[in-house]
């Protein structure tokens, strides 16, 4: 009689391992958004957790905020704004370096804020509408690796900070002039700056700015397009007296973003609404500042045109 028992298999063994097999995706980048502004947070962390590789862990209003949130997440990079209330961006920032780095997300572009900034840790300086979302994606995970980024506000900023000559630490022997062999200056070294911790709880801001002007950076950002002053040739220049056009917070956002020389399509993305609407906030805009196109719009808002009374300081 034929035998009809199913031999045993034996031991089962795993199948080899491909040698394209994919790896593990790594996990996201872990973000948090400093800024005053909850229509520009909501934005921002739309914009960034909408991408697999990157998630906004935590939402702040202030320097404080993002500090706790820093010590509890263990973000990748924290994106702070400069004017906050209560702890504005600048006092926070050497206490938030300390945890992971930093990139300036703001619209202050005065020289002496971006200077102080880099010189508390940042890592970066970008200033809205001068960036896409690709970019902001890029510079993040760049700032992340410890590489810098600059818009060209800020770029420019610092460029004319540093060509003004403030002086400085001498260099070392035998660079920059012909005599240098006679001076003997010894060469200068930076020692690391220690930072303290900050207070248990951290309502007064950090050390004073040393370089920055009057200004209080403690105070609430006033309207976005109403606040900012320019700079000329390393000088800085008076801002003009918008407060008379009665533009709303909006059409001073898009104002500014106008006469940065951006289309509608780039301000819709930058602010996060249709062009559409973009298109209904630029007729009302021309109305106000009795304006037919977007030059002469330009012109009036920067205090460039005829008659506006703009000074340079």
């Amino acid at each position: 009689m034929p035998d009809h028992t199913t031999p045993h298999p034996g031991p089962q063994q795993p199948p080899p391992h491909h040698p394209f097999e994919a790896l593990p995706a790594p996990e996201p980048l872990k973000i948090v958004v400093a800024d005053d502004n909850p229509v520009v947070r909501a934005g921002l962390t739309a914009l960034l957790s909408g991408r697999g590789d990157i998630t906004v862990v935590a939402e702040a209003a202030d320097g404080r905020q993002a500090y706790e949130a820093a010590l509890q997440h263990h973000p990748d990079v924290i994106l702070l704004d400069v004017r906050m209330p209560g702890v504005d961006g600048i006092s926070a920032l050497p206490y938030l370096v300390q945890i992971a780095p930093v990139v300036m997300l703001t619209y202050s572009r005065e020289s002496e804020i971006v200077q102080e900034a880099l010189r508390r840790g940042a890592g970066g300086y970008l200033v809205h509408g001068e960036f896409t979302a690709d970019q902001l994606v890029a510079a993040v995970w760049d700032i992340k690796e410890g590489r810098a980024h600059f818009t060209p506000t800020a770029a420019g900023a610092l460029l004319a900070q540093l060509r003004q000559g403030q002086g400085g630490p001498p260099l070392p022997e035998g660079l920059g002039s012909a005599t240098a062999y006679e001076n003997k200056h010894p060469a200068h070294s930076h020692a690391p700056t220690q930072h303290p911790t900050p207070p248990a709880d951290f309502n007064v801001p950090g050390t004073p700015v040393s370089t920055i002007s009057s200004e209080n950076l403690s105070q609430v950002q006033p309207s976005v397009g109403q606040s900012s002053s320019g700079w000329s040739s390393g000088r800085p220049v008076a801002a003009p007296d918008r407060a008379r056009f009665q533009l709303s917070t909006r059409e001073a956002e898009i104002m500014d973003l106008i006469a940065s020389g951006m289309n509608n399509q780039q301000i819709a993305a930058t602010c996060f609404i249709s062009e559409k609407t973009v298109k209904n906030h630029i007729n009302r805009i021309f109305a106000k500042l009795h304006s037919t196109s977007r030059s002469e719009a330009a012109a009036k808002w920067l205090g460039t045109a005829p008659g506006s009374g703009r000074g340079v300081g």
